[in-house]
């Protein structure tokens, strides 16, 4: 009998029966799906830090940027912007890399903007962007981090708040 996969053909065919098998066949059984858990978040800011992100606009945006994620099929738990930069918690699947996933994200987004006329100067996202992983333990404190923005800022500057985000790490 030839090894047909890791199946319970495959324990037949060396030799094992039992309470053994039919433990193995579980194991195997229940592993037949990818089970992944991982929450990113991500910060990017609008070509050279300018301040254009208005209030007047900026929930139809965090709208349109919820659902860019969710078309690429990861899941949006927490967004807020502030007017120079955007904060995105997401749970994402490992079916797609975050650099592209990220530059979908800017660009679809970018586009949106543009074609809504919110802004008289022209509208960008700088280049780069901050990505940052974290447990799911630690999810609930990064939502409301992300949800107190405005008052966070009025204690310090986006630069400020970037570089203890990654000395934290």
């Amino acid at each position: 009998m030839g090894r047909k996969g890791m199946g319970i053909n495959y324990f037949r065919s060396i030799g094992t029966f039992g309470a053994f098998e039919l433990n193995c066949f579980k194991i195997l059984r229940t592993m037949a799906n990818s089970y992944t858990q991982i929450h990113i978040q991500f910060v990017f800011a609008v070509k050279y830090r300018t301040a254009l992100i208005g209030n007047d606009w900026k929930e139809k945006l965090h709208q349109y940027i919820t659902g860019i994620f969710q078309e690429n099929k990861h899941k949006m738990l927490q967004i807020n912007s502030m007017p120079d930069h955007v904060h995105n918690l997401i749970g994402m699947r490992p079916h797609q890399s975050i650099s592209s996933l990220i530059q979908n994200v800017k660009t679809e987004s970018s586009k949106w903007v543009k074609a809504q006329q919110v802004t008289e100067k022209p509208f960008a996202w700088q280049e780069g962007y901050g990505g940052f992983s974290y447990s799911k333990s630690q999810v609930d404190d990064v939502i409301r981090y992300i949800q107190n923005q405005e008052i966070h800022h009025r204690k310090h500057t986006f630069l400020e708040e970037y570089r203890k985000i990654l000395t934290a790490l």
